[in-house]
């Protein structure tokens, strides 16, 4: 019997759409484990989710008023969500950890941080990866959250401006609308980045058309990962989320999961507001194929000319010297 040897130049890749249990950490990261374990029986390499998904996105703040100064309500939704939210130095990520060693999968997954090294009380929307070896790389915060997120995220920095080596390619990520923002984008495609990987926390309307936009810029890959959030999702058992489901639409966040390949043409097209695991296999050849005409950081660019600068030092207010 002849065994077929593995093409080196393939990643199989999952994408997880699926909805939080809203604001609860724990019960979240279990469905987390359950779509991880799907994606590696289906033979992924990889499986992405999306922004914010553990414990949720702050949905209610444009149901309740929630830029009202001192209100009770905002302070009681907030010290719930920050309670929820994931802290790294005290082991929440883990059991993933060991899910990811075990079954020998990358992950990307959206969380909401609430870092020690920062007093431990402030919120940063981070993007966690997870390598097949279960070791977490240095989180990127989100550089500036958007719009009513500033109102219980804070502004990030740049030491999560990193890629990963993945089999033969380099994968890299950012927030939402960090991906609109070019000079992250490209501080990610100098540091050989091939594999984008774009978090959302549900908007078709955004993925539809910057997926196929970075794909042709980058000439990689990109992976758009939404959450998905409906009324049934928003829970009971308090009066605040009765007011939220009360003012609330039907859908939230409607999906839009897609893969463009590094020619901008669709892979996997944006999915419908479900939750569902999207799967392909990706082929690095393609990069190099397209990078033939165009390299942003390499045979194209112009240094002498144009150069970026990026700060990596992790800001910290105090600095310990003992």
């Amino acid at each position: 019997m002849t065994i077929q040897k593995e093409d080196s130049n393939l990643l199989r890749v999952g994408v997880a759409q699926i909805a939080p249990v809203w604001l609860d950490r724990a019960r979240t990261l279990l469905k987390v484990e359950t779509y991880v374990e799907q994606a590696a029986g289906q033979g992924c390499h990889l499986v992405v989710f999306g922004e914010a998904l553990v414990p949720g996105y702050p949905f209610w703040l444009e149901l309740t008023d929630g830029a009202r100064f001192n209100s009770a309500l905002q302070k009681s939704i907030f010290a719930e969500y920050s309670e929820q939210a994931v802290q790294l130095e005290a082991g929440h990520l883990d059991g993933l950890r060991a899910a990811a060693a075990r079954r020998h999968i990358a992950i990307y997954l959206g969380t909401i941080e609430r870092p020690a090294d920062r007093g431990s009380q402030s919120l940063y929307c981070s993007l966690i990866f997870i390598d097949p070896d279960g070791q977490i790389a240095q989180p990127h915060r989100k550089l500036m959250p958007t719009y009513e997120e500033r109102l219980v995220w804070s502004p990030g920095d740049g030491a999560g401006l990193r890629t990963h080596p993945l089999r033969p390619f380099h994968a890299g990520g950012l927030n939402c609308w960090e991906n609109w923002m070019p000079l992250p984008r490209a501080a990610l495609y100098a540091q050989s980045e091939d594999l984008h990987v774009a978090v959302w926390p549900g908007s078709a309307r955004n993925t539809r058309d910057i997926t196929r936009f970075i794909a042709l810029e980058s000439r990689s890959y990109v992976v758009s990962v939404s959450g998905l959030m409906r009324r049934e999702d928003i829970g009971a058992g308090s009066e605040w989320r009765e007011l939220v489901a009360s003012a609330s639409a039907d859908i939230l966040a409607d999906g839009g999961s897609c893969i463009a390949g590094p020619d901008g043409e669709w892979v996997i097209q944006p999915a419908p507001p479900r939750e569902t695991l999207l799967v392909a296999t990706i082929d690095h050849k393609r990069v190099r194929e397209e990078r033939q005409n165009f390299d942003p950081s390499g045979h194209y660019s112009r240094p002498d000319v144009t150069r970026l600068l990026v700060n990596r030092k992790r800001q910290r207010v105090l600095a310990l010297t003992d």
